[in-house]
């Protein structure tokens, strides 16, 4: 007979990195009333941060990004700036819940890179646009098969940039003009 499936641990136990987090908000209390330096984060906590920031980067609208790498960066980085501001106390009404507390900041961070990265490649876009006077790069990026043969706008689609980020780029482009 077969075993049964037991429930799925969770990849953070949300009980002790509360825990964690209240006892980094009293080492940061105590620095502060001694004037000295904030202190550093436990291993614990940081192995938190970056487990949830592993984890969410592996959900189906993040998951596709060459630049995940630096998507998790960011999301770790924001939780240690902002490790501090999780209080406790605050919540009067429900049980504190740092996981989705520091989740929804790695999140936002990963909205961030992505805004980032498609600036960047929007300049690479009109970059190469500028350099390919004679045309030769879309006859090279279809007989390469890097994009589809009834490509329209093969800068485009080699660098994964759709018809509204290049329309979002552009409107942008036209308001600084103004």
């Amino acid at each position: 007979m077969a075993k049964k499936k037991s429930e799925p641990e969770h990849y953070v136990n949300n009980e002790e990195f509360l825990q964690a987090i209240i006892e980094h908000r009293k080492k940061i209390e105590k620095a502060e009333e001694n004037e000295e330096p904030k202190p550093g984060v436990s291993e614990y906590i940081g192995e938190c941060f970056l487990k949830i920031a592993t984890k969410l980067s592996q959900k189906p609208n993040f998951a596709n990004y060459t630049f995940r790498d630096d998507m998790i960066s960011d999301g770790v980085e924001n939780c240690l700036s902002y490790v501090g501001n999780f209080d406790p106390k605050k919540f009067t009404d429900r049980k504190p819940n740092p996981f989705a507390y520091f989740t929804q900041i790695i999140y936002y961070a990963f909205l961030r890179r992505i805004a980032k990265e498609k600036k960047q490649m929007y300049i690479k876009y009109r970059a190469i646009q500028a350099a390919d006077a004679r045309g030769t790069f879309d006859e090279w990026a279809k007989g390469n098969k890097f994009i589809d043969a009834e490509s329209t706008n093969a800068y485009a689609d080699y660098l994964k940039l759709t018809s509204s980020d290049l329309s979002k780029f552009e409107d942008e482009k036209d308001k600084k003009k103004k």
